[in-house]
């Protein structure tokens, strides 16, 4: 079996989303809003597969627990990676980390994250509005890039 039979298919016009969240009330919550935002969402079971699924395929949207299957957020390695992650892999895509020890769209406490939002769990129930307007923002400032690298694809710009 290849790597990715195990897979479902996705097409262009598909809005492919990225879950690392344990707790099960609070996945439930996020799967709920991001199917009502359009998104096709796929959960990661554990870090391994998480690292699979994000090489595989590009995600517009990852939400990350900060506990995800750890005791400890040091021991996150999907946080740690994300915080490392070279631009060229993080750009088609954005982060949303959610848990408890945050300020809900705290810029600051975001930018220490590496990611671009940040959401208190007793906030779920506004990260349908705090996604689309973090999206909406993200395509804004990169539509430039996004734009001249389509034109360099389609080789009229050298």
């Amino acid at each position: 079996m290849s790597e990715f039979e195990e897979y479902e298919y996705i097409s262009p016009a598909d809005k492919p989303a990225l879950m690392a969240v344990s707790s099960m009330e609070t996945l439930a919550n996020v799967q709920t809003i991001c199917l009502e935002l359009g998104y096709k969402v796929h959960v990661a079971s554990n870090h391994k597969d998480w690292f699979k699924r994000f090489n595989a395929i590009n995600y517009e949207l990852v939400i990350v627990e900060e506990l995800f299957a750890v005791a400890a957020i040091e021991s996150n390695a999907v946080l740690c990676s994300i915080q490392v992650m070279p631009m060229n892999k993080r750009r088609h895509c954005v982060f949303v980390l959610v848990g408890d020890n945050y300020p809900t769209m705290n810029p600051l406490v975001a930018w220490q994250n590496s990611v671009h939002a940040v959401v208190a769990r007793n906030d779920l129930s506004s990260l349908g509005q705090i996604v689309s307007k973090t999206v909406n923002e993200n395509d804004a400032f990169l539509k430039t890039c996004r734009d001249v690298q389509d034109e360099i694809a389609r080789g009229q710009l050298r």
